[in-house]
C-alpha cells in the first residue's frame, strides 16, 4: 500500500488569524500567504490535514453545529481559491477532560496516521504554538515553529516561509 506525505496544519493562528475562539463565518479571515503556500504544497504531493484544538466547544462558547457550520464555510472558502484540505481533525474538550485528543496529546495525529498511510518520514506539522508539533518530538515528522524562536523546533516567520523551507 502506497505511503502518503502529508501537512499536519494547526489551524488558529496558521491558517487564519486567532481573534480567540474562532467559529462565526464572519471573523474568518486567512493569514497573509496562506492560499498560494497550501495551493504549492498540495500540488508537491503532499496531504493536508488540519489538526485543531476546539475547546471553545466544551467550554459552551460556541455548539458543534456552529463549529461545524464554520468549519464547511472555511473548507469551501478554501476549495474555491484551489485548496482541497484533506481532512480536519478536532478536539472539542476541555484541559480537565482528560482525552487523548487534546493537542499535545496525540490522539488525532494517530488517526489520521492510520487513516491516510502517511509516510512519517516524508511529513511535516505546521503550528504556532509548541503543542501543536507534539507529534514531532517522538517521530522523525519535522515540526516547524511558526512566528516564535525555538530550540526543539524548525522556525518560520508564517506559512509561507515555512512552505519555502519544506519545498527547498
Amino acid at each position: 500500500m502506497k505511503k502518503n506525505k502529508a501537512v499536519f496544519l494547526d489551524r488558529d493562528g496558521t491558517i487564519n488569524y486567532d481573534f480567540g475562539y474562532v467559529y462565526e463565518k464572519d471573523k474568518l479571515k486567512f493569514l497573509p500567504g496562506v492560499i498560494s503556500s497550501l495551493k504549492r504544497l498540495s500540488e508537491a504531493g503532499y496531504l493536508l490535514i488540519i489538526i485543531t484544538n476546539q475547546s471553545g466547544i466544551g467550554r459552551g462558547y460556541f455548539t458543534l453545529d456552529e463549529y461545524n457550520e464554520f468549519n464547511n464555510y472555511m473548507l469551501k472558502q478554501l476549495k474555491d481559491k484551489g485548496v482541497n484540505i484533506t481532512k480536519v481533525y478536532y478536539c472539542p474538550h476541555t484541559d480537565l477532560d482528560g482525552c487523548d485528543c487534546r493537542k499535545p496529546k496525540l490522539g488525532l495525529f494517530y488517526q489520521a496516521i492510520d487513516e491516510y498511510n502517511i509516510d512519517l518520514d516524508k511529513s511535516f506539522a505546521i503550528g504556532d504554538n509548541e503543542r501543536d508539533l507534539a507529534i514531532c518530538m517522538n517521530s522523525p515528522i519535522c515540526g516547524i515553529l511558526l512566528n516564535k524562536d525555538s530550540k526543539k523546533f524548525v522556525s518560520k516567520r508564517n506559512l509561507k516561509d515555512a512552505t519555502d523551507f519544506i519545498l527547498s
